[in-house]
């Protein structure tokens, strides 16, 4: 049985899709414009988003807040609390399980799959979403039950990643890093994970505040 995102009987739906990965963009507009009534419309960053929501209140966002430039989750479930009529389906490859705990305690407006999911699960949460309900898919909540000690009690950042954390905070890229440190680009992605993972973060703007909080950068070196 094809199951579509919206059903033919019911009224115009309009998408807000909010993922810079083209790719990503193509195939997820693909599968929402399957329904011609559905009107869909692109967001590149978050003044974009606002400014699509001020005009589409009632619109389902598809988004990849790792893409995007939320400060961190409080920041976009403020967003969400002001656009109460917005349902949210969040879609990308990674969210660290302390994400996932603060959304789905937190709001009944988000739906969770990935980008590797099945297209069908991914169909399922927008159909969630059309209809004001959610779906949190099976892997996010094994992630939040399997994380949850090591999340309340994250693992100590070595040296070697809390000099990372400064580079990143001081706004050096992977590659810039890499060549300091005389490492492969690999490694030091690996190290931007595994650091991502201890500190429960998403982003590295959300690394910057770890960092500043820290007492690992001066505020007054640079602006956020």
């Amino acid at each position: 049985m094809q199951l579509h995102i919206m059903n033919k009987n019911t009224e115009m739906r309009d998408f807000i899709i909010a993922d810079n990965q083209e790719l990503t963009h193509q195939g997820l507009e693909s599968l929402v414009r399957r329904d011609e009534q559905n009107a869909v419309y692109k967001a590149t960053d978050r003044a974009g988003l606002i400014h699509l929501l001020k005009a589409h209140e009632s619109a389902v966002v598809i988004l990849d807040y790792t893409l995007f430039d939320f400060a961190d989750v409080e920041q976009l479930l403020i967003i969400s609390e002001r656009y109460e009529l917005t349902r949210w389906v969040l879609v990308s490859n990674e969210l660290s399980p302390a994400f996932l705990q603060k959304v789905i305690y937190t709001s009944q407006l988000f739906s969770i799959v990935y980008k590797d999911s099945p297209i069908a699960e991914i169909r399922e949460a927008l159909q969630a979403a059309v209809h004001r309900q959610r779906h949190i898919c099976q892997r996010a909540l094994e992630e939040i039950i399997g994380h949850r000690q090591e999340e309340e009690q994250p693992s100590p950042l070595t040296a070697t990643e809390r000099e990372i954390v400064i580079a990143i905070a001081i706004g050096k890229s992977t590659k810039e890093i890499a060549a300091e440190r005389f490492s492969s680009v690999h490694t030091i992605t690996t190290h931007r994970k595994n650091i991502f993972r201890k500190l429960g973060v998403n982003t590295a703007h959300e690394v910057i505040k770890y960092a500043l909080r820290a007492g690992l950068v001066n505020s007054s070196e640079f602006y956020i």
